[in-house]
């Protein structure tokens, strides 16, 4: 087992691909990357929505120079949509052609359920391809637990077996990406199979390095205002906390607005917590009054020693 032609030769190397891809790892997610390409085994990022698990897939396609391939899973989830399903259409019309002697029903017989009558889904593709792709399994834990265990042949084994053909090996191997909320526990036999890394939200002081490097036309005094609000939103008591892609699209809005920093006029950005807030309920309750407080009230030690020493 040795790592792929694209592979970086260190950890180091590949967080600096993935900094040019446009995605800010640190060094343990950078690290865990770099041993899934070199163990060949796949990866689990488990974590809130909006931290950034899903971007991970996109940011490693990028630096690898890799195709990504997606499968979105969801409660009822099967095998004809995540990895196969016959081509009847196809099948019929042999079908018939045979039946009128335009074909030759002895070859049909023998071809009629083969390769070139399968409908690939992501899961096949991937291992099919002839070069390596990134395999992204975006939520995981929305499966149904008989397709998480269908999964297994796929994750450890690198196959998919189908009835009417038999096994049908990788071709090439794919960086295997699945992620999960944490909605409801995976299997031991799932998480054993791959390596795994907690995402948490990220620390103002990463979270002010994405944003400046994301949206590198705003204000630098903009930034670090707008990242410690929400920052300090997150500590509120909220149904849908805001992620890193609403922090980013905060700011491009107050950006397109012409701020160069939040307005000293709170009321002014109630209209545009709609990139943050995501339910009634949160925007019922960060009223013109809490952001105020959240903009002008005391900030935590952590937030101002970072911020003083990033200007």
């Amino acid at each position: 087992m040795s790592p792929t032609a694209d592979t970086p030769p260190t950890p180091n190397g590949l967080r600096e691909r993935l900094f040019k891809a446009g995605y800010i790892a640190d060094e343990d997610l950078a690290s865990l990357i770099w041993m899934g390409l070199t163990l060949e085994r796949p990866l689990l990022l488990e974590g809130a929505a909006g931290v950034g698990k899903t971007a991970v897939a996109g940011a490693c396609a990028r630096a690898l120079g890799r195709p990504l391939l997606r499968l979105q899973c969801y409660e009822g989830l099967d095998l004809s949509q995540a990895v196969y399903e016959w081509n009847y259409s196809r099948q019929l019309l042999e079908i018939r052609l045979a039946e009128a002697g335009q074909a030759d029903r002895a070859a049909l017989r023998d071809n009629l359920f083969s390769e070139d009558f399968l409908l690939q889904r992501p899961l096949l593709q991937a291992i099919r391809s002839p070069t390596p792709c990134v395999l992204l399994i975006d939520e995981i834990d929305r499966a149904d637990e008989a397709f998480e265990a269908f999964l297994l042949e796929v994750l450890s084994e690198h196959q998919v077996s189908i009835p009417e053909i038999g096994t049908l090996k990788a071709l090439s191997k794919p960086l295997v990406i699945l992620t999960s909320n944490g909605t409801r526990d995976l299997s031991d036999a799932l998480r054993r199979r791959c390596l795994f890394h907690y995402l948490d939200y990220p620390s103002l002081a990463r979270e002010t390095q994405i944003v400046r490097t994301l949206v590198p036309e705003a204000a630098s005094r903009l930034v670090e205002e707008a990242v410690a609000f929400v920052q300090r939103l997150r500590r509120e008591d909220l149904d849908k906390v805001p992620g890193i892609a609403e922090t980013l699209d905060w700011v491009r809005v107050l950006f397109h607005l012409g701020h160069g920093e939040l307005p000293v006029d709170h009321m002014v950005l109630v209209p545009t917590l709609a990139a943050l807030l995501k339910t009634r309920n949160d925007r019922w309750q960060v009223t013109a009054e809490r952001v105020g407080k959240l903009v002008d009230g005391p900030r935590i030690a952590q937030d101002v020693g970072v911020a003083g020493a990033m200007k």
